[in-house]
């Protein structure tokens, strides 16, 4: 079993706080020195309290869930003797009630497109095939309730 860390560091400085309008800018430090921009998503707390360039939650969920699927996708091809090129997903999540009333992230779709070469290359059922082998065994997946589409392009 593996632990997996992310510090996440916020600092109010002068801002009063009691008034609701502070700055949702924060960082998230990652292991091996990486330290990302975060903040709400201006979707959910208006600028300027959020950063409009800075990742927020919601989009790091998308993106966790595209790379996990993806790392899976790249790993299965080559076991079966596939050369990818390039591979390029245009994911997006949407943020809905769900079946409580909750928001939450209820569709993610990843929309995949991926290049091959080689003598070998994957016919369309041959590729969908590998997302649904890649989703079963990305560990993000595997972890949410959400519903994920996967659309090769």
């Amino acid at each position: 079993m593996a632990s997996y860390h992310a510090l996440t560091v916020w600092q109010r400085g002068e801002q009063k706080f009691t008034d609701n309008r502070y700055s949702r800018a924060h960082r998230w430090r990652f292991d091996g020195g990486v330290e990302v921009p975060a903040s709400s998503s201006p979707h959910v707390v208006p600028l300027p309290m959020s950063v409009a360039d800075a990742v927020d939650p919601e989009e790091a969920f998308v993106a966790a869930l595209s790379s996990c699927h993806l790392l899976w996708f790249l790993s299965i091809a080559a076991r079966r003797g596939y050369i990818v090129d390039s591979y390029e997903d245009d994911a997006v999540g949407v943020m809905a009630k769900d079946a409580a009333g909750k928001l939450a992230m209820t569709v993610v779709t990843l929309r995949p497109r991926i290049v091959c070469s080689g003598e070998k290359i994957p016919d369309a059922a041959t590729i969908a095939a590998l997302h649904h082998e890649a989703h079963e065994q990305c560990f993000i997946a595997n972890s949410i309730r959400s519903e994920v589409r996967i659309e090769p392009r």
